[in-house]
């Protein structure tokens, strides 16, 4: 059963921008902090940036602090990621993920502690 999906990527041109969503199903978003991950053929799956329950405090991986805005709708189930500034880098898969508000701290890197999952959705960065 699907309870988080992606959406929003594509193929875009170096310095160019894309906004990712992330739209959860059968459970209330607000109930968790939300990361976005990514993953690269051939590499580990590494944080990019988290938000907690409230949208109050973010975090930003050093690749996307600068670049990417990450916000959330609690209201409509969905949390985004703006990206800008677009490099060749950035090429990988896209993956939301729900945390719990029972594990200690706003969000953070570590996989294990998110519990939901999306599908991924791909994002190509090329001219």
């Amino acid at each position: 059963q699907t309870q988080l999906v992606e959406s929003g990527g594509g193929l875009v041109q170096p310095g160019g921008s894309l906004t990712l969503s992330c739209a959860a199903s059968r459970f209330r978003l607000d109930y968790y902090a939300i990361g976005w991950f990514r993953q690269a053929p051939g590499k580990e799956r590494e944080g990019v940036s988290c938000i907690s329950r409230n949208g109050g405090n973010t975090n930003y991986a050093g690749s996307g602090e600068g670049r990417f805005t990450i916000s959330r709708d609690n209201a409509k189930n969905t949390v985004y990621l703006q990206m800008n500034s677009l490099k060749p880098e950035d090429t990988a898969v896209y993956y939301c993920a729900a945390r719990p508000i029972t594990v200690p701290g706003m969000c953070g890197w570590i996989l294990s502690e998110y519990m939901h999952w999306g599908q991924g959705t791909q994002v190509t960065v090329s001219s």
